[in-house]
């Protein structure tokens, strides 16, 4: 079984992933993958640099993540493009360490903020979302220091909540307490632990 765990910017997903992985969950993160393939040296850096510009790093020669970000999220093309050099080279590492946690005998979460967005849900058999409102999502952005049109574009630049919602076949409404949060992912885990 694949299961697939997603939400909007600053909906509490990385926490609702670091739940699952306190049940015993393995976590294939996205994100953190993402970070890897374009590391100093790595071929996905290279072609991010080929891409756009050595104006991209830093000048210890990593990836300047806020400028690509002003750059992405600004321009639909660039984003596609960058899509294009990076998600083939996360998802070659994802099936890596999926495959890795199913031999163990472990449920295999893939954390993916984009699931929705890059058409994955059909790919997997169960999908979770970390639900909260836009606005939610947009104090909680300024509170870890985004500026609110920075907010506002990176949500707009997401898959519509509607349409998340639409892919789910688990729903999380993260707009309670944290023991609220910890209670329904326990009943997400274990559903979904038993078929494992």
């Amino acid at each position: 079984m694949r299961v697939g765990l997603t939400g909007g910017i600053a909906s509490g997903k990385s926490t609702v992933s670091e739940l699952l992985a306190g049940f015993g969950a393995v976590i294939v993160d996205s994100d953190k993958i993402a970070r890897e393939v374009v590391e100093p040296g790595t071929a996905g850096l290279a072609q991010v640099v080929a891409e756009f510009g050595p104006s991209v790093l830093t000048e210890s020669g990593a990836l300047d993540r806020a400028k690509v970000g002003e750059i992405v999220f600004a321009d639909e093309g660039a984003r596609e493009r960058l899509n294009a050099i990076v998600h083939p080279l996360v998802g070659a590492r994802s099936v890596e360490l999926e495959e890795a946690g199913r031999e163990a005998g472990k449920l295999v979460v893939n954390d993916i903020p984009l699931l929705v967005e890059v058409g994955y849900a059909p790919f997997f058999d169960e999908v979770i979302v970390v639900d909260v409102p836009v606005e939610t999502q947009v104090e909680r952005a300024i509170v870890r220091g985004m500026s609110e049109t920075d907010a506002r574009a990176r949500i707009a630049a997401q898959a519509s909540r509607e349409d998340r919602l639409a892919a789910a076949t688990y729903v999380i409404d993260n707009t309670g307490t944290l023991d609220e949060l910890r209670k329904r992912v326990q009943e997400i885990y274990d559903a979904l632990a038993g078929t494992c």
